[in-house]
């Protein structure tokens, strides 16, 4: 029986729901103190930067059929991967959390029910989008995606284009280069899972490059919502902004469903990370256990400032898939053995030089130099193993022909 594919236009709309976030809202009221214009340069700079390498990671899972962790295997083996794999569980249980609370308050600042009421509401949402299943998600997806669509964009309106608004001061300040960081966050969260949804793709590389445009596209105008709304309302708290815009219900709605089809990717590629570590737990379960603990987490602890997590994401994530993105595309290296060493030393110097480079504000942010750093090792490392392989063989030669 052959297996079920997902089409180009199914991919789009799994990430159009991932794009159309909370959490991006936020982030992207963090970047108002740049103003309008340097803002706005910082995000588009920043999501350039995280969707080549978004397309990257994502096109060696669809090449080559394998769920993201099963790739990391390619680069690091078998047992090496395991790291990675465990840390990933853990980053989405994170997001997971992180993504309710967010949800939780902000539909609790527009309807007053009790934000662990709210959590609890999204946390059930997200179980049902689990038990449908990713490659059955089609019509309902649709029908969440349009209705999203048509809500984000009477927000836009009304921030932007509505008159009665009080115009606020934000006096925090931020470099342009945190900013381009902080854009570039968000994408690069999405490395580690990409794959698990391009793999099942009907045509790879065509729902791959439509993947990274939408998702960057709504994701762009997601921070520039919030950037907007954090200049033009002077409000950094998303159920603020939304009563403010009078967007009552609507702006509930917006909360609670964009929460979902973002949260349910978090979920679902954690139960997948779990199978590439033990073959015989079920994808769809993990995935329901990682939505009660998050719903449990989100209910318990206080999650307000994630720019700590992000940095943590950049630190552990963009060395390994710089080493992912070299072995593939420029080395042709797959390894065979359990675990390499030879990489795992390599992503250790990357983290180490990411944790470096944030006391350091360049116009680009964190994530490119270091990618770029972190590539060019694997380069002089590969010239110098196999300097030292053709060395040997030339004095077995030589000593043979004694």
């Amino acid at each position: 029986m052959e297996e079920k594919r997902t089409s180009t236009f199914s991919n789009g709309l799994i990430w159009f729901g991932a794009g159309v976030s909370i959490a991006e809202i936020i982030t992207g009221t963090y970047l108002a103190s740049l103003g309008f214009k340097k803002g706005l340069a910082a995000i588009l700079l920043g999501h350039l930067i995280g969707g080549i390498l978004m397309f990257g990671a994502g096109l060696i899972g669809g090449k080559e059929r394998k769920s993201s962790m099963e790739t990391v295997k390619m680069s690091f083996g078998e047992k090496g991967s395991l790291l990675f794999s465990i840390l990933n569980i853990l980053q989405l249980v994170g997001w997971t959390a992180i993504m309710i609370y967010d949800g939780s308050m902000a539909a609790n600042g527009i309807v007053h029910a009790g934000a662990w009421v709210w959590a609890l509401v999204i946390g059930v949402l997200i179980l049902v989008w689990i038990l449908i299943g990713i490659t059955n998600l089609g019509k309902i997806n649709s029908i969440a995606m349009g209705a999203l669509f048509i809500l984000t964009l009477i927000l836009c309106k009304v921030i932007f284009f509505d008159d009665g608004i009080a115009v606020g001061t934000v006096a925090e300040s931020m470099s342009f280069g945190a900013a381009v960081e902080l854009a570039v966050a968000m994408p690069l969260s999405w490395l580690p899972l990409i794959s698990d949804y391009t793999r099942n793709a009907k045509k790879p590389v065509q729902a791959t490059g439509a993947s990274v445009i939408v998702y960057s596209v709504v994701s762009c105008f997601m921070y520039v919502i919030g950037m907007g709304a954090a200049i033009y309302t002077g409000e950094g708290d998303i159920a603020q902004i939304l009563l403010k815009a009078g967007l009552g219900i609507a702006g509930l709605m917006i909360v609670v469903f964009s929460t979902v089809t973002t949260t349910f990717l978090d979920a679902y590629s954690a139960g997948v990370s779990c199978v590439s570590i033990y073959k015989k737990i079920s994808e769809k379960w993990s995935a329901v256990v990682v939505t009660v603990i998050g719903t449990i987490a989100a209910i318990v602890y206080p999650m307000d400032n994630i720019t700590d997590f992000l940095y943590l994401i950049g630190s552990v994530f963009a060395p390994m898939i710089a080493i992912q993105l070299a072995d593939y595309f420029l080395l042709k290296r797959i390894v065979r053995q359990a675990a390499d060493i030879r990489n795992l030393c390599i992503w250790m110097a990357g983290f180490i030089i990411y944790r470096l480079f944030m006391r350091v504000d360049t116009p680009v942010g964190n994530t490119l130099p270091v990618m770029l750093i972190t590539i060019a090792l694997c380069l002089v490392v590969a010239c110098v193993v196999r300097g030292i392989k053709t060395t040997k063989a030339e004095v077995t030669l030589y000593d043979e022909n004694k």
